[in-house]
């Protein structure tokens, strides 16, 4: 996710170069085909750019709001995915009895259940990326690393271990009814959260509409460049590839955050979220190594 308040010019020209290089050769062959085949037979209609960089505008922001609710609703699910964290490891820590515990054995437990769930965490955060990070295992014991093993999806074999260890609490008297119901919903939540995420990051974002606005906008540079070229001269390449340049970078812009879960500048900062939970969750245990957060990239964005 961009921090900085500023954008530098070199960042989006290094997103845009590529289609820039296309629209320059585009701009000057149609300035050199009205100047040597059509000048003196036509001129292209001022309405046909007119026309096309209206419906370029529709399309284009039609993508970018698009676009933009997929990002922030991946936002909201990780907001609350942040706030049910901290509740769970405030259950485990203040609803679970020591029953005929000893003190460390207790301890252990309640860590384990910490534990286990930002294991959760930084697994479904590689699930989402398909990153291959096994930042989770340092979370887990020997039989929880070789139960998910067998488990194409680890963060929902997670959840199953901690539903399965909520019951064992319960059938032992450690959790009363209602507390047991509370500590359920959270998982129940967590399940809710792990799957819109997953939603988000399968469901295509429509093809065509990205495919027909990169069509549109080629059309309208040609055109527009055909129409001025007759009053600006040679100046009708650089300006065609000017206003293009505007619809071009705004389209881009949008579709960086079609796949918010993507490892870009651009998406969720899905290792901040996840350093952070690890962080409040460690302290309420007492742990006593704590990771630093995470730090913006060059003081640009954070990942």
């Amino acid at each position: 996710m961009l921090v900085a308040q500023n954008i530098k010019i070199s960042r989006i020209l290094r997103d845009t170069w590529q289609v820039d290089i296309i629209m320059i050769v585009s701009c000057t062959g149609a300035y050199l085909v009205r100047e040597f085949l059509i000048k003196h037979h036509f001129e292209i209609p001022a309405i046909i750019p007119t026309v096309l960089g209206t419906a370029i505008a529709f399309f284009v922001g039609f993508n970018n709001n698009q676009a933009y609710d997929r990002w922030w609703e991946a936002r909201k699910v990780w907001g609350a995915l942040v706030n049910d964290s901290r509740s769970w490891a405030r259950c485990v820590i203040a609803y679970i009895s020591q029953h005929e515990l000893e003190n460390s054995q207790f301890t252990i437990l309640k860590n384990r259940l910490v534990c286990r769930h930002i294991a959760f965490l930084y697994a479904l955060k590689a699930n989402l990326r398909g990153a291959v990070d096994e930042t989770y295992s340092q979370y887990l014991d020997e039989k929880d690393i070789k139960e998910i093993n067998g488990h194409t999806n680890v963060p929902n074999a997670i959840l199953t271990i901690q539903t399965r260890e909520l019951q064992t609490l319960s059938a032992s008297g450690m959790i009363d009814g209602f507390r047991f119901m509370e500590m359920n919903q959270l998982l129940v939540k967590f399940t809710d959260e792990m799957g819109m995420s997953e939603r988000i990051q399968k469901t295509v974002f429509p093809t065509t509409y990205n495919y027909l606005t990169k069509v549109f906008i080629w059309l309208f540079v040609v055109s527009l460049t055909l129409v001025i070229s007759q009053y600006a001269g040679l100046w009708s390449i650089f300006l065609g590839w000017l206003v293009g340049f505007v619809y071009v970078s705004t389209q881009k812009n949008g579709m960086s955050l079609v796949n918010p879960f993507e490892n870009n500048s651009a998406s969720i900062p899905l290792n901040q979220i996840t350093r952070n939970i690890e962080i409040n969750l460690l302290e309420m245990i007492g742990a006593d190594k704590i990771p630093k957060p995470i730090q913006p990239i060059n003081e640009e964005y954070v990942l």
